[in-house]
């Protein structure tokens, strides 16, 4: 297969704005106008703007080429690297202090500006953004002081479809071609990937977060479970189901609910190695006696990258991920 450029080797809380918001937003002169002036003028006086509808169906105007752009979600700082933009202002990933940990070296020198929790108002002025990201935001309030610094774009929907999220991000930084060219080429990694998968195609797949609360298993209508739906997988018991992302942690006596044929766990406890991980999880009997364990067929995954909010650079290093597992 002719390798594809786009695919190297390899609620939320309501911040409190402080005082220090006026000063900081003098640092823009823009920055503090009304909604609508900050829509039509973008990063500069008089350049040339497009209109895109965001996630939420409200219109914005931003400009044809964005310049500096905030991003306010992981699938946000995703998207954008994956169509070639550094941001210059990131929120940091669950349960990090920067980018998810698939995305650091690539965003290490991005500036954070909030966290999962929301954005740092004052950090987002800073940072002078022609465009913001605003991922899965939903505080009118929040966004309505947003969008006195920069036109401000909600990019994921109800469904969480990285997709959808990039194609739009595509259309906000106006790199819709690349967009496009990146979904074409996920789709044929998918297909030769079906394909490569052998007996293993149509397997029972099942993916878990351990942390110190227990194990949780990631349900339907989040990212993973979307990337696996593309491959032909079926999920074991409560992972077939609709949720709000993960399950509640599972107790050890009902550890058998998180087996399957196959099993990829991870954390997004940044100081826990791969090693001390398999070192916790062996000495739980129950861990040792799912089936996906004796067969050998039980991988430790980048929790950061495969239960988390996702996007296009994880969805095709996920794919990297299983090929190394499960093709012989």
């Amino acid at each position: 297969m002719a390798p594809n450029p786009f695919f190297p080797s390899r609620g939320i809380a309501r911040p409190v704005v402080p005082a220090t918001i006026l000063a900081a937003c003098a640092l823009v002169v823009t920055a503090c106008g009304s909604p609508e002036k900050s829509d039509s003028a973008g990063a500069a006086g008089g350049a040339e703007t497009t209109q895109v509808t965001d996630a939420t169906g409200t219109a914005v105007k931003v400009p044809a080429a964005p310049q500096r752009v905030v991003t306010l979600s992981e699938m946000d700082l995703d998207s954008a690297l994956t169509l070639g933009v550094d941001p210059v202002g990131l929120t940091a990933g669950r349960g990090q202090t920067g980018a998810p940990a698939y995305l650091a070296d690539k965003a290490k020198d991005i500036p954070v500006v909030g966290a999962v929790t929301g954005p740092d108002i004052e950090k987002v002025v800073q940072a002078e953004p022609d465009v913001i990201l605003a991922g899965q935001l939903a505080d009118e309030q929040v966004l309505a002081q947003l969008r006195k610094i920069a036109p401000t774009v909600v990019t994921i929907d109800s469904t969480k479809s990285w997709k959808k999220s990039l194609e739009l991000t595509g259309k906000v930084l106006g790199r819709t071609n690349e967009a496009e060219k990146f979904l074409d080429g996920y789709d044929t990694e998918v297909t030769a990937l079906k394909k490569d998968l052998g007996s293993a195609a149509g397997a029972t797949v099942s993916v878990t977060r351990y942390s110190a609360k227990g194990s949780a298993v990631m349900q339907q209508g989040v990212f993973i479970s979307d990337v696996l739906k593309d491959l032909g997988f079926e999920r074991p018991g409560i992972q077939a189901e609709q949720g709000e992302g993960h399950s509640t942690p599972i107790s050890e006596e009902n550890l058998d609910q998180i087996d399957g044929d196959w099993l990829f766990i991870g954390t997004l406890d940044p100081g826990t190695s791969d090693t001390e991980l398999l070192a916790a999880l062996d000495k739980k009997a129950a861990y040792k006696q799912l089936s996906a364990v004796q067969d050998k067929h039980a991988t430790v995954i980048d929790g950061t990258k495969w239960t988390s909010l996702g996007g296009a650079e994880a969805a095709v290093s996920v794919l990297d991920d299983i090929r190394k597992a499960m093709v012989k």
